[in-house]
């Protein structure tokens, strides 16, 4: 069976993804797959600084709003359907592009995805309670321990995805990193074609601030405020990037101007993180983000070529 192409727009937050594949999109004709891991939210649009209807006008985009905002969903979810997607859109007669800044998914669509347990609850009370009787950062610490690979690629707060690192540890006696890494699609469906837009860190930092005072001015409050009225302040996905300091801001802890200042702090260090992981994908290529247009079309055309 012949691969499919694929394109794939990764890179950190407010790198201009969406504008790349919109402005694409006028060359090629192609759909975009959502790689975002919070886009798939219901009623979570500024926030997720999702692609505005506008902005979408003519071109499909797929894996947005796909649940609502008190459900759960993995890796495992996306790679199924993005899958599935990207094989009807080539069908068509079209390019499947893939955009987003959750490089798991990415990794995870074009190489695979590891073969790993399922969670365990009562393993993760125990890890939970560990955390609590000795201090915050132990479980970081016990991961940098067993497995210096995925502790580098998480956030030592991040006690989701350490504690999940941890379980998959504890119930195969093998390290998450080495099983990501052992476990790849013995035939890849795809050839893909990965590009990173390249800012100065200067540029990046005032993109960010420039989204962030345009969330906030926009409706980031109003739109926490309306799924606390509906889910609570301990919904999951509003303790992530943007609505935690929006939940501070409704609760009197800090003023409009106060959450842009952390929310812009809070978005450069995740963009740090990104940028690191997007260097360790060897295949991806960094483009200029207003240079480079026209290499990029030609790597696009030698992509398609059957």
């Amino acid at each position: 069976m012949a691969q499919i192409p694929l394109l794939v727009i990764q890179g950190p937050t407010a790198s201009g993804k969406t504008g790349w594949a919109i402005r694409l999109a006028k060359f090629f004709p192609l759909e975009v797959i959502s790689a975002d891991s919070r886009q798939v939210y219901r009623r979570m649009d500024i926030g997720t600084a999702k692609a505005s209807l506008e902005e979408r006008a003519g071109i499909p985009h797929h894996m947005l709003d796909l649940i609502d905002p008190d459900e759960s969903y993995s890796v495992g979810d996306f790679v199924t359907a993005a899958r599935e997607i990207a094989t009807e859109i080539f069908a068509r007669g079209k390019l499947p592009c893939v955009v987003g800044g959750t490089g798991l998914y990415t990794r995870a669509l074009m190489g695979g995805l590891a073969d790993v347990p399922r969670g365990d609850d009562d393993l993760r009370i125990q890890l939970n309670q560990r955390e609590e009787q000795l201090g915050p950062g132990t479980l970081y610490a016990d991961l940098q321990q067993i497995d210096p690979v995925s502790a580098s690629g998480v956030h030592p707060h991040n006690l989701v995805k350490i504690i999940r690192a941890l379980e998959v540890w504890k119930l195969t006696g093998e390290r998450i990193s080495d099983l990501q890494r052992k476990h790849g699609f013995v035939d890849p469906l795809f050839k893909s074609l990965s590009f990173v837009p390249d800012w100065s860190k200067e540029t990046l930092h005032q993109r960010i601030a420039e989204r962030t005072r345009h969330m906030v001015d926009n409706g980031l409050i109003e739109e926490t405020a309306a799924l606390v009225a509906d889910y609570g302040e301990n919904l999951k996905s509003l303790q992530t990037l943007g609505y935690r300091e929006a939940l501070a801001y409704l609760r009197g802890e800090a003023s409009r101007d106060e959450i842009k200042d952390m929310i812009a702090l809070q978005t450069r260090r995740y963009a740090k993180r990104q940028l690191t992981w997007f260097r360790k994908e060897s295949e991806t290529i960094w483009v200029d983000s207003c240079q480079e247009s026209d290499r990029v079309l030609d790597l696009i055309d030698n992509l398609i070529l059957p």
